[in-house]
């Protein structure tokens, strides 16, 4: 009986060191700050107009006003909702990822948005789509890239909502990556960007 409490006692030793030693605890998978469920969030207010998004109004013009989010993506350095003055029923919610004078931090910032949004599974009413967009790689000498994510398969529900990465130069040299969830009723480009 003596010789089968030894190797319990040892066992239990050996858990109890390995659980406290830090070597162990870095090996240990790092939570990943995504937007994806971020968005997810999003889209279910898309059939309100975003209206519970909504917060205090920011600006307003004779095309749009536009509001501060009370929702605010992961890492987002800010967040709006614009509704639009011509199509009471048409809006549109932004988040400001990222603001960096370093083209490649924004171009990795692109990359690691397309990854989290491709293929991801939404549900606006009783139905599930998945986003699906085609990367386009960013280059510094263009002033902007973007990429276009549609609901697969459209239905009556989605088949406005567009869901969209930008990465864009401002003047003097700076950087801004931008994730949006909004209508679009045509195949042209609302915001007015044009295709590349």
């Amino acid at each position: 009986m003596k010789n089968s409490v030894k190797p319990l006692v040892l066992i239990t030793t050996v858990i109890i060191l390995l659980s406290y030693n830090p070597v162990i605890a870095q090996l240990k998978l790092p939570v990943i700050d995504g937007i994806a469920n971020d968005i997810k969030k999003v889209v279910n207010d898309y059939p309100n107009q975003f209206i519970n998004l909504m917060g205090d109004k920011i600006v307003e013009n004779a095309q749009s006003t536009e509001y501060i989010s009370v929702f605010n993506a992961n890492g987002a350095e800010e967040t709006t909702v614009t509704k639009y003055s011509a199509n009471k029923n048409m809006c549109s919610w932004q988040a400001l990822m990222l603001t960096t004078e370093s083209f490649e931090k924004a171009k990795q910032k692109f990359r690691s948005l397309f990854n989290q949004l491709n293929n991801l599974s939404i549900r606006i009413g009783h139905e599930n789509s998945r986003l699906k967009g085609e990367y386009k790689q960013p280059e510094e000498k263009k002033k902007f890239t973007f990429v276009v994510f549609s609901p697969e398969p459209e239905n009556e529900s989605t088949k406005r909502l567009k869901i969209e990465i930008l990465i864009q130069a401002l003047e003097p040299m700076e950087w801004k990556v931008k994730v949006m969830v909004y209508d679009r009723e045509r195949e042209d480009v609302e915001r007015g960007i044009r295709e590349e």
